[in-house]
């Protein structure tokens, strides 16, 4: 079954086709051509025998009856060897199929992986050889321009996921929350949640101060709705941690000695009743196996 890690990526392309020439001019330096019109393609390749060929999605610029490039789009996670046959007739497939200039673009996670999808496809025919253009999502050049992060929001997810954690982390925060602003409700939880899971703990504090802060009259429904969830979050989490720390203050007045194990167990619970049962348990007891086994 597909995961969220390949999906959610696909989904940006599918959201947003422009992102896929942004992407490729970003990871090859070819500017692509001028366009008036951009459309998704069939992600069905299919050839003149039974089998059916699939890519992740393709990007037509221009007319979409007679483009002038498709991209072929691929996540690809992990290396794997079939792609050396099947991506070469994806591209000549939709060459014969569009009769216009076929390329390919694949995103992967980490960069080993991009160096794997790199590495020159050899068809046997003197000098046919493909050279994908592969990006890691670590490359994703970063958007800190608020305007620029709203005129193309699934560029700046892919940013943020690749930057939050650089020397410009606060703005190309700043700048996917203003992508947000701009995107409707499912659009904007799927690309925050995406995005939140991919994020360190200092750079999801950061995000939520950001969008707390009180600088911005946000206008979205989806902004509103996650900073009134991300203030009651906030004050259920500020009443577990007191609870947690007024647990250990009760554990250590005891004389229990409270190990480094036992005392990430009690801080990462965010069950308060069970909390408040350990601390009734601790007032009485003789051990810390009375109290917590």
């Amino acid at each position: 079954m597909p995961s969220t890690y390949h999906e959610v990526p696909l989904d940006l392309f599918r959201n947003q086709p422009a992102l896929a020439p942004e992407l490729l001019q970003a990871v090859s330096g070819i500017k692509p051509p001028e366009y008036e019109q951009i459309s998704l393609g069939s992600e069905t390749l299919t050839d003149c025998k039974p089998t059916e060929y699939r890519c992740d999605s393709t990007v037509l610029l221009g007319d979409p009856k007679r483009p002038d490039l498709a991209i072929v789009v691929e996540v690809q996670l992990r290396p794997e060897p079939r792609k050396r046959y099947t991506w070469p007739v994806y591209l000549s497939t939709l060459r014969a199929r569009r009769e216009c200039a076929v390329t390919l673009l694949v995103l992967c996670p980490n960069e080993s992986t991009a160096a794997w999808c790199r590495e020159p496809i050899e068809s046997g025919h003197h000098a046919w050889t493909l050279r994908p253009w592969a990006l890691s999502l670590t490359e994703v050049p970063a958007v800190t321009d608020p305007d620029q992060a709203r005129s193309l929001p699934e560029l700046a997810v892919l940013s943020t996921v690749a930057n939050a954690d650089g020397p410009e982390q606060r703005a190309v925060l700043t700048a996917f929350a203003e992508a947000l602003e701009v995107t409707d409700r499912d659009k904007g939880e799927l690309y925050h949640d995406y995005v939140r899971s991919q994020l360190s703990q200092a750079a999801r504090h950061c995000l939520e101060e950001i969008m707390q802060a009180g600088v911005y009259e946000w206008q979205s429904d989806f902004a509103r709705q996650h900073i009134a969830e991300g203030k009651a979050e906030g004050i259920a989490e500020g009443k577990v941690a007191g609870e947690v720390e007024l647990l250990l203050v009760v554990l250590e007045s005891r004389g229990f000695a409270v190990d480094d194990e036992l005392r990430r167990r009690i801080a990462h619970c965010r069950d308060l009743e069970q909390i408040h049962a350990w601390a009734r348990r601790a007032v009485t007891a003789t051990s810390l196996n009375d109290v917590f086994d």
